[in-house]
């Protein structure tokens, strides 16, 4: 039985990592720092907090964490002003499974990016309970987020059906307790041992119909 499904925001809905990784490389090369081989799979999940420290601190940018957040988001933003980058039928595939199942978003992104890309989707209306890693004491591997967000909507975890695309999201949902559908981003593939995790491996975001989450269930 699945109670309700839990989305992520970040490369399941929006095609934004491509973004996220070009805004970031650009600041820390700017300001200073090295952007090292692993830095875009260590910071897929990471809260506002914890990777604007590590920008500031491992990677080495002269500016404090708050400031690389604030720079940062404030690119992001203006980014997401000109364009938010879809992923193709995704919005449709959040209504057809809202029509089924109360639906959550647990998100890394930040509060005010959320807000943007849900309002530029026209999906705001859609989810019962939406909540950025910002708002928990810790992002995603761990399982915070998930826990809030079903709890927000009433729900026990282990009856959720959560969609990822990361190996630190996949990780994190499976953590709380989900059942989790991972639909990996071409450029970013999964760990194995965050494959291992899945109940489910998509090819893409359309092939996650109602079918799909009842086997789950």
């Amino acid at each position: 039985m699945v109670d309700a499904v839990l989305f992520d925001l970040d490369g399941v809905i929006v095609d934004s990592e491509p973004v996220w990784e070009e805004v970031r490389r650009a600041y820390v090369a700017e300001h200073g720092g090295t952007w090292q081989p692993d830095t875009q799979r260590r910071l897929m999940g990471m809260s506002t907090g914890e990777w604007a420290a590590y920008l500031s601190g491992e990677l080495g940018v002269d500016r404090t964490p708050e400031q690389v957040a604030t720079e940062v988001v404030a690119e992001m933003t203006r980014r997401y002003a000109q364009r938010v980058p879809l992923i193709d039928d995704a919005d449709a595939v959040v209504r057809r499974t809202a029509a089924r199942w109360p639906l959550g978003l647990a998100s890394s992104s930040p509060t005010r990016l959320i807000a943007a890309a849900l309002d530029a989707t026209g999906l705001t209306d859609v989810f019962g309970a939406t909540l950025s890693t910002e708002e928990t004491v810790r992002g995603k591997p761990a399982p915070d987020v998930w826990l809030a967000v079903a709890a927000r909507l009433g729900v026990d975890p282990a009856r959720c059906v959560a969609v990822e695309d990361s190996s630190n999201g996949v990780r994190s949902a499976a953590a709380a307790g989900c059942r989790v559908v991972a639909v990996p981003h071409g450029s970013y593939p999964l760990d194995p041992d965050a494959v291992a995790l899945t109940a489910a491996l998509l090819p893409s975001i359309d092939a996650l119909t109602p079918e799909v989450v009842e086997r789950l269930g």
